[in-house]
């Protein structure tokens, strides 16, 4: 109820960012979801509890490729995954401060009839929406119309993302054609595949961490808390290798550790392992799952010239890869307590699909690259010159443009 909407609205949401202004969109849907978050403490029957969800999937949809799309506006490409990074690790402390608040609000359950559960939805709700009051007066739109820096930087900006490794430029206004160039783009579905692999294990995990330290024995207070050390051990590992990957300009090495970390860690978790190896081993899943995630958005956001195309393919990168979420929520599933095989096995699965395609991407990219190179040089021997029209209507596909490893 909550995925199937969030993945339909994402593309159209994330289309409107430009035309709605981000310091605008962006707060007002954080807004929606914190006041649809807070009506879900206080749901009385399960029709009550569907309609929240998927209200809060349509309001929710916008918002990550929304922040994405913002931030490949302002920086260069070999200087996006740290900022991706920093915001995906935001997310990633969360989730270790969602354990803490967990642990301490189980001691108000039941305060005005309301039980521990409730409590969490509206505790959160309610900061969020106070957050989300607070980004329409700090949020900024775009380096053109950024007033916090002066003319002359802005002017740097813009000219230095506008030609970021290519001569194939940003600016352009928005045509249903750009939409298509996103669907029919190779790039995009194997992108899809790669970011299944990663957003299968991270929702597993996510959601279902507190049920699987329960199962080693703890009680549920205890189990929120023990949820804190893998998260803070994530967030280290993502800024890491988020300012690693920018330093070196490349994307792919950093996944398919990520991945290989999600092995072990899962492949630890699915064995008759003992409980204080199985809790080592979700270390390995959290921060695996997790810190593969921001370079795994750069990467096809760095890869897609001209920024509506680049709206449609991180939207659809994310919402249809998010079709992953709607599985692994669905299979950790109580009978199978505490080693969970089959949730874990689908979790193996989906880093099993990693290991195979991020390679096969690298590869293509590769040839790519250098079957441009060939081109491009043809062309200056032989004094061929193309237009700036023609060079930015072939957008990432222009001879000097060349894809991110």
């Amino acid at each position: 109820m909550y995925f199937i909407p969030y993945c339909l609205v994402e593309c159209p949401a994330n289309l409107v960012v430009k035309k709605l202004r981000p310091s605008r969109w962006l707060p007002g849907i954080t807004v929606a979801w914190g006041i649809i978050m807070t009506c879900m403490g206080l749901v009385q029957n399960y029709p009550q509890l569907v309609v929240l969800r998927v209200l809060l999937g349509i309001a929710e949809a916008g918002f990550f490729p929304g922040v994405v799309l913002c931030l490949t506006m302002w920086y260069p490409r070999h200087m996006l995954q740290f900022r991706v990074g920093l915001f995906w690790g935001g997310a990633t402390v969360a989730g270790a401060f969602s354990g803490l608040l967990a642990y301490g609000i189980s001691f108000i359950s039941g305060k005005r009839g309301l039980l521990g559960w409730s409590w969490i939805f509206i505790i959160e709700g309610m900061a969020t929406v106070v957050v989300g009051v607070l980004g329409f007066f700090l949020l900024v739109d775009f380096p053109a119309t950024a007033k916090f820096i002066t003319p002359e930087e802005r002017t740097y900006i813009i000219w230095r993302k506008k030609y970021d490794n290519s001569t194939v430029g940003e600016a352009e206004h928005f045509k249903a054609r750009h939409v298509w160039k996103a669907i029919s783009d190779w790039q995009l579905w194997v992108h899809v595949l790669i970011y299944m692999s990663v957003i299968g294990p991270l929702y597993s995990i996510s959601f279902f961490l507190p049920s699987i330290i329960n199962g080693f024995g703890f009680s549920p207070a205890i189990s929120q808390l023990l949820t804190v050390p893998p998260y803070v051990c994530a967030t280290i590992v993502t800024v890491i290798f988020a300012i690693w990957s920018d330093r070196v300009q490349k994307r792919a090495p950093f996944i398919y550790a990520s991945l290989l970390m999600a092995l072990i860690g899962f492949s630890i978790n699915i064995s008759n392992a003992p409980h204080g190896v199985k809790y080592f081993g979700t270390f390995f899943c959290v921060s695996g799952s997790y810190a593969a995630f921001p370079g795994v958005i750069s990467w096809l956001g760095n890869n897609v010239a001209g920024q509506y195309k680049r709206a449609a393919s991180i939207a659809l990168h994310i919402g249809l890869g998010n079709l992953a979420g709607a599985i692994a929520s669905n299979t950790y599933r109580s009978q199978d307590a505490p080693r969970y095989v089959i949730g874990h096995g689908i979790a193996l699965m989906f880093v099993g699909i990693g290991l195979i395609v991020v390679p096969v991407a690298a590869t293509l990219y590769i040839r790519i690259n250098a079957k441009r190179e060939a081109e491009l040089r043809n062309m200056e021997e032989n004094g061929i010159r193309l237009t700036a029209d023609e060079v930015r209507e072939l957008g990432d596909r222009a001879p000097d443009f060349r894809y991110i490893l």
